[in-house]
């Protein structure tokens, strides 16, 4: 019997199944270096349309900041004028017992102060006394005399706001007789921190507006919306990611979800406006109805980050926790979850820093009332900052200009923080694999 030779055939010089051999590439030719050259011009065009994108993007920036900083700035601050008050030659009908106590502002508006300020700038001004206070100065005066009532038996010169005319003149935006007397009035004249735009609410007035109401409706509004949107949206991602079986049903689920982390914000609006308030008759301009609205926006987001945080975890995690026997909940909530949280709390904040710039929902169930003190509660009327700020710009007086780009101001330094806080949650507490 014929062997059989197991040793691989090796082609003959000349077969015709030999490969002709490889001819190594000529760097050094005229057409390879042409092709060298237009590769790297190619990479370095592509570098730099890359860096100019970004400095425009910068550059665009840059000047919203800076055009809201210089328009902004004057709305942190207040024009003041010094007016010399006696109040004994006023001779209120008022005792100093009566100014303190409950009923102390209705006696003290009921004593005509109001008008005893305004005429002591008509004496110290005469002319330019007329319309050279702001309409609230007097509560000033008002809230002085309750902390001393004795004034009522002496003269006194107070700091009092300036009308808005003024104002915006002494800010060099004035009309030309607003300026002419801001220069008469130059050295009556000062400036310091505009406090009342911290702690009030809206008001017709410019000089008397403020961003605390809104400020605290977005507060109010952002907390049910995490109340109720964090753990609903981090259930339901644990449950698609760990326990849902793996059919049609679950995949149209996915799908579903992620459609609605895509729907304009406005629907989710006439959602909450055909619910909560046509269905279950809650009240309108609240921020519990307003919490519910952001809530049903913000979850989808809220699951999609979840879900991604979760993938991310090592699978080795959940097998080593299986095999010393900890149950399948127990590896949920004991190992997956807690290293999957710094991903989920950065989806959720950014989720939330969204939802806090959102205006058209909130116009839709009725947010953008004049609202003219803060909210004491959920089911108080509210406003929210967006819509302050969205209700300001549409005024037609000078001071709410600067006042609508200092709330701008505001939005733009609680979005940043809230941004700032989801790095910081990331960076420390994002594990590597």
């Amino acid at each position: 019997m014929n062997s059989v030779s197991l040793v691989p055939q090796l082609p003959v010089a000349g077969d015709a199944h030999d490969p002709a051999p490889r001819v190594p590439t000529d760097w050094t030719t005229g057409a390879m270096q042409t092709r060298i050259r237009r590769r790297y011009a190619a990479e370095r065009r592509f570098r730099l349309l890359g860096l100019a994108a970004v400095v425009l993007s910068a550059t665009f920036l840059g000047y919203l900041l800076i055009a809201m900083l210089a328009q902004g700035a004057g709305g942190f601050t207040q024009t003041r004028v010094q007016v010399p008050i006696d109040f004994a030659a006023a001779r209120l009908p008022i005792e100093p017992a009566q100014v303190q106590g409950r009923g102390a502002d209705l006696a003290l508006a009921g004593a005509g102060l109001e008008g005893a300020v305004q005429a002591a700038a008509g004496r110290a001004y005469g002319k330019d006394g007329q319309g050279l206070l702001s309409d609230g100065a007097w509560l000033v005066v008002r809230d002085a005399l309750k902390q001393d009532p004795s004034l009522l038996r002496r003269a006194e010169t107070f700091d009092l706001p300036a009308s808005d005319a003024i104002d915006v003149a002494r800010k060099g935006n004035g009309t030309p007789q607003a300026e002419a007397a801001v220069t008469r009035l130059a050295p009556h004249l000062s400036r310091g921190l505009n406090t009342t735009f911290l702690t009030a609410a809206d008001a017709t007035d410019p000089t008397r507006v403020g961003i605390w109401g809104a400020f605290k409706g977005s507060l109010l509004t952002m907390l049910v919306t995490l109340l109720l949107a964090f753990p609903i949206g981090v259930l339901s991602a644990l449950y698609l990611e760990e326990y849902a079986p793996r059919n049609r049903w679950t995949d149209l689920i996915e799908v579903s979800i992620n459609n609605l982390a895509a729907v304009p914000s406005i629907i989710f609006g006439l959602l909450g406006l055909a619910v909560f308030l046509g269905t279950f008759g809650m009240p309108r301009s609240a921020p519990l109805v307003g919490g519910l609205t952001l809530a049903l926006m913000t979850m989808p987001v809220i699951v999609i980050a979840g879900r991604n945080a979760i993938k991310s975890v090592p699978p080795s995690i959940r097998d080593g926790a299986l095999a010393i026997g900890a149950s399948p909940v127990q590896v949920v909530f004991h190992h997956v979850l807690p290293l999957a949280l710094p991903g989920i709390l950065t989806g959720t904040i950014i989720g939330m820093a969204r939802a806090l710039g959102e205006t058209a929902p909130l116009l839709m169930i009725g947010m953008r009332a004049f609202i003219a003190a803060p909210a004491q509660g959920l089911s108080d009327p509210a406003t929210v900052l967006p819509v302050q700020i969205f209700l300001w710009s549409d005024q037609v007086g000078r001071g709410f200009v600067e006042k609508t780009s200092a709330a701008i101001l505001v939005l733009l330094a609680f979005l940043l923080a809230m941004n700032g806080l989801a790095i910081y949650l990331r960076n420390r507490f994002e594990t590597r694999w």
